[in-house]
């Protein structure tokens, strides 16, 4: 997301925002965040993302943030609404992690009812081999040639 964007969902200035990202550079790693370079502002403005230079826009280039970088954000930024979004992301991170152990304990239950099933299914082969013998009843010995001089 842009810095811009990012700044009126957390309720403050671009230009606070990326102070406090300046002031806090180390908890903003390049995986959390990026300046984006010459031609991808070009691209952003010539798709009217962002407004032209000279117009009331921006002088420096925006920086993007990744997922990670969108939490952190909530951490060092000061406003009451950065303080609620930070505990929304919290429980969003509880909630999943939640939704990951049950779907894990359900895939196990599945591997196992999986393995299971099979081997009934061996089972009812054999079953249903021995019932179809029993049915067609014992069957006639092939007549042996002999061997030998007549």
């Amino acid at each position: 997301m842009l810095d811009s964007d990012l700044a009126e969902l957390y309720n403050v200035s671009t230009f606070r925002l990326n102070e406090q990202v300046k002031r806090n550079r180390d908890r903003f790693p390049d995986d959390f965040m990026f300046q984006l370079t010459d031609e991808e502002n070009r691209s952003l403005i010539s798709q009217n993302a962002i407004s032209k230079k000279g117009r009331g826009g921006r002088r420096f280039l925006p920086y993007v943030f990744t997922e990670q970088g969108v939490a952190m954000l909530s951490s060092v930024l000061k406003s009451k609404r950065a303080a609620q979004i930070n505990i929304m992301i919290m429980r969003v991170f509880v909630r999943l992690r939640e939704y990951l152990a049950t779907n894990k304990q359900l895939s196990e239950k599945m591997t196992k009812f999986e393995k299971k099933l099979t081997e009934h299914d061996k089972h009812l082969v054999i079953l249903y081999t021995h019932i179809n013998n029993l049915i067609e009843g014992p069957k006639e010995p092939k007549k042996q040639r002999k061997y030998g001089f007549k």
